[in-house]
């Protein structure tokens, strides 16, 4: 197992300032500050990141990232830290469901859609291609809904990248739907599955 040196305690992070610190393992910190916090690496840490589990910059932050420190220096963890084994096997799991392709890449285990919302979002967009979906929605609150109606605004899936994200094209269409359907949607929720009414632009929205 390869020996790391310490770090000195880090003086800032991207997220804020630094109100806590702990070193957890030589050259890791676990960091903390009024709004968020994560795991900056030292520069040799950051290096002997495998490269399906980097990413630049040595700051993980702590809401999916930092699994990925922990899943690379796992037998170190394990070995070595004051850290619970149920966190540790959370952090594979986090990877896992967050980042099916960087695990897959990194440990050779395929990911299914039940383990993965990575893959299920990535999925069900991919289906949308093509598509007009809604984007976002109001309810009869708004002037130009009815009641019993949500109105919605949406534009046509074009890609789909890694994560799940879709990329729209620039055309905004609007239409008004039965609320109960809106309610009860599936996301990606498209104009077709809603059975939309389409209307003009509503006064004082962007069209």
């Amino acid at each position: 197992m390869q020996k790391f040196a310490s770090m000195p305690r880090p003086q800032s992070s991207i997220w804020d300032r630094i109100q806590e610190a702990e070193e957890i393992l030589p050259g890791i910190w676990s960091v903390s500050t009024a709004s968020h916090g994560g795991l900056i690496l030292s520069g040799e840490r950051q290096e002997a990141m495998p490269d399906a589990l980097r990413i630049e910059g040595a700051s993980y932050e702590e809401d999916v990232n930092w699994s990925h420190v922990v899943v690379a220096f796992d037998a170190e963890f394990r070995a070595h830290s004051k850290l619970p084994a149920a966190y540790l096997d959370l952090a594979r799991d986090c990877v896992r469901c967050w980042h099916p392709d960087a695990f897959t890449a990194y440990t050779g285990e395929p990911v299914t859609e039940e383990e993965s919302y990575i893959l299920k979002r990535r999925r069900a967009y991919q289906a949308c291609i093509g598509e007009l979906c809604v984007t976002a929605a109001w309810g009869s609150w708004a002037d130009w809904v009815p009641e019993g109606k949500t109105g919605v605004v949406g534009s046509v899936v074009r890609s789909v990248d890694h994560l799940g994200h879709a990329t729209y094209d620039g055309t905004r269409q609007y239409a008004l739907v039965d609320a109960g359907a809106y309610e009860a949607r599936s996301d990606p929720a498209s104009f077709a599955s809603l059975e939309a009414q389409m209307i003009d632009c509503p006064t004082g929205m962007t069209p």
